[in-house]
């Protein structure tokens, strides 16, 4: 019978729930059976140079986040991270001072990126309720993870498998009219682990434009979401040596895309499958190897009903259930081999076709594929145990692009038990997207001929440990530099008077640092802060729109002695950013967004528990400025997309 403590593939975590009334005072350790080479791929890159960030299970239900939006914009130092419209909407995202589309999207290991365009981002359907932990990895992680990991990669590890059954059901409302139900069972069934989960986020939302910025024509005014999201994990065990596992998620969505003037109605309504399998195998001590195939499918319906200016009363049909979406499957396998005392060699090979089409803003139906091989040596705790070194280098083969080589290099020191330094090097790529080739909009045309965006990456840190009556205080110091060649770029074509798509000369230049702290304050206190200041300048050295200057992070979480109840403040300070509009910069930057929130467990045995959490505590008005049309005259206006105000959340969960 297969014992769950093999330690070759096992981490304990925290338990999300406690058993039995003797254990009341205790949290108790919970195996993991599903750690294996993948999994465990951002831990041995942080070993060996990158810097990584995790959000746990634990910060997530602290927090009483709904949706993967609101996890990241106040869980990771280094993200800044803005919603359009609240929850489950589009965001800007930035990873030390990148553009939305230099960083891959992962769940479970699976690229979840808009195959169509860079700046839509998988953020607007995956609930917080699902996730275990979030990886972030900061800095080219284009080696191993392929394109458009310029910047970094965010990882969502859904609910991991355990021997012991556990669950747990959570319902939640908000005063924006949100309600949300969540639940999930795992453990292991005739020697077969599994994990069901589902949830129902749905909500009217709240108006996403300032009142004075509104026409009349506008008579859908709040913006509403429903998500349904439900998915299960297996995993098999043959022997110690063999294991089979799979996942699949679906999701149904309807998320609102609302304009200041015209919309009665304006609704995507998706339809997301995610399926994938895995092989893992351990051969020997030194040799492990998985393969694993995916398939991801996104079909969309949209549709968008205005309000007649000429004929009031009544509706026009700007667009009916018009079709958008992409398909994206493949392949990807890894073998490790220690066949060296102190080295461990890594080979991999990465097959991908993708392809898709948009009959809204045009994009012609296409077919890609793409295919990689890489490998990478690093050093092991036999060759020095304070020093670890990686190097590998990738050659990436698409269809429809031209090919592209990169490489990486980095390093992680241990200069004393509390202080390191570590790097990282290389270059990086980011295919075109399908509307970058494919477009075949009246107002812009796709060119199949451009090349792959090339990078090239340093991040360098020093960080270490220092003791304090309260505890260990962690710092680390950062620096970052990336330039961009290839830029992806619209230019205005007088012969054919629209935008083509273009690789432009020169470069985007990124510069900037960030200090990151963190520590017990005593009494049950911790706290933490960071602050980031950057440049991301293009070839005429202007700062790229929608990316801020400086952001600063600050958070202290109490917890009571007996962990019955706790409180966490966490506070966001963006700086300059602007977005031209009309032709001109709008600088809506230099604002700070505050997050209270609760937690109080109404048994001793801590499976009943409730959160309440005040989003924008001070109703900062924030957001991103836009354009709208006048009904008199058609004529162009600024307006503000504002994100979310001040809302109350509270939610009920018990754990078994």
């Amino acid at each position: 019978m297969r014992s769950p403590v093999s330690a070759w593939w096992t981490v304990p975590v925290a338990v999300v729930g406690v058993s039995g009334v003797a254990r009341a005072q205790a949290i108790e350790e919970v195996t993991i059976v599903s750690r294996r080479l993948e999994e465990s791929l951002p831990a041995q890159l942080e070993v060996s140079g990158s810097r990584v960030t995790t959000v746990s299970a634990a910060d997530i239900r602290n927090g009483g986040f709904n949706d993967l939006g609101q996890v990241l914009q106040y869980s990771v130092p280094s993200l800044f991270l803005s919603m359009a419209a609240g929850q489950f909407s589009y965001a800007d995202v930035s990873l030390q001072g990148s553009r939305p589309g230099d960083i891959l999207w992962l769940v479970d290991g699976v690229r979840v990126n808009n195959r169509l365009y860079s700046g839509t981002l998988p953020l607007d359907t995956l609930p917080a309720h699902m996730i275990e932990r979030v990886e972030v990895l900061e800095g080219g992680q284009g080696l191993l993870y392929g394109s458009p990991a310029i910047a970094g990669v965010i990882n969502v590890v859904t609910k991991a498998f355990t021997d012991q059954t556990s669950g747990e059901i959570g319902l939640a409302v908000d005063d924006n009219d949100g309600k949300h139900g969540s639940a999930f069972l795992r453990g292991a069934l005739t020697g077969t682990n599994y994990v069901v989960f589902g949830s129902v986020d749905e909500g009217d939302g709240y108006q996403p434009f300032r009142d004075r910025d509104y026409q009349p024509s506008a008579t859908d005014r709040k913006r509403g979401y429903d998500v349904k999201t439900a998915g299960f994990k297996v995993l098999r065990d043959f022997s110690e040596s063999v294991r089979l596992s799979a996942t699949y998620q679906h999701t149904d969505a309807d998320i609102e895309l609302l304009r200041p003037m015209w919309t009665a109605k304006n609704v995507n309504s998706r339809d997301e499958d995610l399926v994938s399998a895995k092989l893992d195998l351990k051969l020997a001590d030194s040799v492990d190897f998985f393969v694993k195939g995916y398939y991801h499918d996104w079909d969309t319906r949209y549709t968008t009903l205005n309000n007649s200016l000429t004929n009031p009363g009544t509706i026009e049909v700007d667009s009916e259930n018009l079709y958008w979406g992409f398909y994206d499957y493949g392949a990807n396998a890894l073998l490790r081999l220690g066949l060296t005392k102190g080295l461990d060699y890594y080979v991999g090979y990465d097959v991908q076709k993708y392809g898709g089409r948009d009959d809204v803003l045009l994009i012609a139906d296409n077919s890609e594929k793409t295919q990689a091989f890489f490998a990478q040596v690093r050093t092991t705790d036999d060759w020095l145990e304070n020093l670890h070194l990686s190097a590998g280098v990738r050659y990436n083969d698409p269809s429809d692009a031209e090919s592209a080589t990169v490489w990486t290099a980095s390093g992680k020191y241990d200069i004393t038990p509390n202080l390191f330094v570590r790097g990282l090097v290389g270059t990086g790529f980011k295919l075109p997207t399908a509307e970058e080739l494919y477009a075949i909009d009246p107002f812009e045309q796709g060119n199949p001929n451009l090349k792959p965006e090339k990078s090239r990456n340093l991040n360098l840190s020093i960080g270490g440990a220092v003791g304090l009556p309260t505890g260990a205080l962690t710092w680390e110091l950062i620096g970052f530099a990336r330039e961009i060649s290839d830029l992806i770029s619209w230019e205005y074509d007088e012969v054919l008077d629209l935008d083509v798509a273009t690789n432009v000369p020169g470069e985007v230049r990124v510069r900037g640092g960030q200090v990151v702290l963190g520590a017990p304050l005593g009494a049950g206190f911790r706290g933490r802060v960071s602050f980031m200041r950057s440049s991301s300048e293009n070839a005429q050295g202007r700062q790229i729109a929608r990316i801020p200057r400086s952001a600063l992070q600050a958070s202290v979480d109490y917890t009571a002695p007996s962990g019955r109840y706790g409180a966490s403040l966490t506070g966001n300070r963006v700086g300059d950013v602007f977005e031209p509009i009309l032709g001109s910069p709008v600088h809506y930057g230099n604002y700070t967004v505050v997050d209270l929130t609760g937690r109080y467990f109404l048994d001793a045995a801590r499976r009943h528990r409730l959160n309440v959490r005040l989003e924008n505590a001070f109703d900062e008005e924030y957001g991103r400025p836009g354009t709208g049309r006048t009904d008199a005259s058609n004529a162009g206006y600024a307006v503000i997309n504002v994100s979310t105000p001040r809302t109350l959340h509270a939610s009920y969960t018990y754990t078994f």
